[in-house]
């Protein structure tokens, strides 16, 4: 073959490769994983997927209908009431405080389990919250179904703490709070904690709790001799 053909025959077979289109895959393209820290990283979030659905306590947080705020300390963290807790309607902050207990991000977390902790401690709690009984108890019960530990944590001190504020008055509707502390008392790790907390009812609601206790918990022991 002489020079002259072998150039051509070569830079036809160059032309070729470079010309020559992509290969077409009907197969689409892999899209890369995402990296488990993109979920804590805001600049990953994908400005074309649906908003996550606020909850009724975020938003009535962020329009101020909540009258506290977290302080931040260097040791402990605190409420900060925009008036003296004692002058605000417990219609409807404390039903509104007690569905904030089953949020998971901060701060309602801290909002809602302190605000509806320092309520009930102010002077008068028993009569404002008796009320509102109907309200806060299918609320709270919520809180002790949730599948968070924590969420069912805090649920369970507000109980308590609503026990001791308005005592015998809690026991027409404690039955319907006492279904989730049985489930949850076969679980170790909130055995002590509940039984601690059935004592503290028992004490709250007087001797005729035991026996409304038991048609739920038969194993309960009472603190009374």
């Amino acid at each position: 073959m002489s020079s002259g053909t072998q150039m051509k025959a070569k830079t036809a077979a160059q032309k070729s490769k470079t010309s020559s289109p992509l290969p077409c895959s009907p197969e689409p393209a892999i899209k890369p994983q995402p990296k488990p820290s993109d979920k804590l990283n805001p600049k990953t979030i994908d400005p074309f997927a649906a908003p996550s659905r606020t909850s009724a306590f975020a938003a009535t947080y962020a329009k101020g209908g909540i009258p506290c705020r977290l302080m931040h300390g260097s040791v402990k963290h605190r409420l900060h009431w925009e008036c003296p807790p004692e002058t605000v309607p417990f219609d409807p902050l404390l039903v509104t405080l007690a569905e904030g207990l089953r949020e998971t991000k901060h701060p309602y977390t801290f909002v809602s389990k302190e605000g509806f902790k320092e309520l009930l401690l102010t002077e008068g709690a028993d009569e404002k919250a008796i009320p509102l009984l109907p309200r806060l108890v299918p609320v709270l019960k919520a809180a002790l179904a949730h599948s968070d530990d924590e969420v069912f944590e805090r649920g369970l001190d507000a109980v308590v703490q609503l026990s001791a504020a308005v005592g015998p008055s809690l026991n027409d509707h404690l039955k319907h709070l006492l279904t989730n502390l049985a489930r949850r008392l076969m679980d170790k790790k909130f055995r002590e904690k509940i039984t601690v907390a059935l004592q503290k009812l028992e004490q709250y609601g007087g001797k005729t709790t035991v026996t409304i206790i038991k048609s739920k918990i038969p194993t309960y022991c009472s603190v009374f001799p």
